[in-house]
């Protein structure tokens, strides 16, 4: 397993995210954290929204619900929540004054509880424009700030300036400022895709390829381009004169290690890694893994690391979250979750887990998750409640009972 993270600062924050398309829940109240310097393991069967989580994170989708806090800043908001909260309140009222027209008692209640329900809309209201007001404007806020300190940086050095310092300052300032514009926060936050050949455009080189970032911040010295196109090629074990060449002339291992250089080369804080090993040989698969173990060390990088095969998140990631069918149904320390697997699904995942060994496998049994059979939700609905410091569990208040008795030393 990976080092535990270095301290306790929390770089992202997911609250209550929901994702719907249509009559679809890909991803339903889920909530978590990933703290500076940790790899977050996210893992589940294909379809149970691990990917669409990551992929609304680093806003491919406008979320439906929810927030996503990155580095304390609301960088994600969706509005589904306070429709529904107003809605809500507005059917009470409608109720309420139903109930007034033959209930004296009702009655005498009726305008405060008008007052109580046109101040909670109120208050909703400017919450859900706040919200919208940050999913838009997070990044132009991001940009204007770069440019801010560009300007505290060089306007004084240019007045202070003469002759060609002062030109070769104005030159850099300009160069700078032009950047410092294009910034968008959201790309401290960077994708490793799954499929590396879908992912690339076969029509770019390879530096063109990693370098397009850089060119859409507004980096146009191609000198400097070249420079560190080169120094994170080198970075992933590929060499410079790899750069001029298309994506369909490279294995399936160096594809995926140009994705990554795609990556790394904007110099993110959070690497989003989406099931980066599943479409390689399995002696490719180590490489990677190992690769972006280095590189999360070397580079002092934050991984949600997606993916469906636990054996090697187990071996990557320092939490793992398990998610069924939009719902995150358990989270614990790497080791904590294959010592103590609560949730019935969660001991579904690991029984499927293959050891090399014979013997193990003709008595290994494999163990089926069935939820109908497995829950009864009828009388209470589940939570995510924590059964025990860092470890939670989906379960409702019978089921939470039950899993405490089951955890050991």
């Amino acid at each position: 397993m990976a080092n535990n993270a270095n301290n306790n600062e929390v770089l992202l924050k997911v609250e209550n995210l929901c994702q719907y398309f249509k009559i679809n829940k890909a991803v339903d109240d889920v909530s978590f954290d990933i703290k500076k310097g940790e790899v977050f393991g996210l893992v589940g069967e294909s379809g149970c929204g691990k990917t669409t989580t990551g992929r609304s994170i680093i806003k491919l989708y406008d979320i439906t619900s929810g927030n996503i806090y990155f580095k304390g800043k609301r960088i994600c908001a969706g509005t589904l929540s306070y429709k529904r909260a107003i809605a809500d309140a507005k059917k009470k009222l409608k109720q309420a004054i139903e109930d007034a027209k033959n209930d004296p008692a009702a009655a005498a209640r009726l305008p405060e509880i008008k007052a109580e329900t046109a101040k909670f809309i109120t208050e909703q209201k400017a919450e859900m424009a706040k919200a919208i007001h940050d999913h838009k404007n997070c990044d132009k806020e991001y940009a204007a700030e770069a440019t801010k300190e560009v300007d505290n940086k060089y306007l004084p050095l240019i007045n202070s300036a003469t002759g060609e310092e002062k030109a070769r300052l104005v030159e850099e300032y300009k160069r700078e400022r032009n950047v410092a514009k294009k910034q968008r926060f959201i790309t401290q936050i960077q994708m490793i895709f799954q499929d590396p050949i879908a992912s690339l455009d076969p029509r770019m080189t390879v530096r063109d390829i990693i370098a397009e970032g850089l060119v859409i911040r507004g980096e146009t010295d191609k000198k400097k381009i070249d420079e560190q196109v080169f120094k994170v090629l080198e970075l992933v074990g590929l060499v410079k004169e790899h750069a001029s060449r298309y994506p369909h002339e490279f294995s399936g291992g160096q594809r995926q290690r140009i994705g990554v250089a795609r990556a790394v080369i904007m110099k993110p804080e959070l690497i989003i890694a989406d099931e980066p090993v599943s479409a390689l040989d399995v002696s490719i698969q180590a490489q990677v893994i190992n690769l972006l173990n280095d590189l999360r060390h070397d580079l002092g990088l934050t991984i949600l690391f997606i993916a469906h095969d636990l054996s090697v998140v187990k071996y990557f990631s320092d939490r793992i979250g398990v998610m069924y069918f939009g719902k995150l149904v358990e989270l614990a320390d790497s080791d904590e979750l294959f010592k103590n697997p609560l949730h019935p699904y969660t001991k579904s995942l690991l029984s499927a887990i293959p050891l090399p060994d014979p013997a193990y496998e003709k008595q290994r049994t494999r163990i089926v998750y069935n939820p109908l059979a497995e829950h009864d939700y009828s009388k209470e609905g589940p939570t995510l409640r924590e059964v025990k410091p860092g470890h939670f569990v989906y379960c409702n208040t019978e089921e939470f009972n039950k899993y405490v008795s089951e955890l050991k030393d």
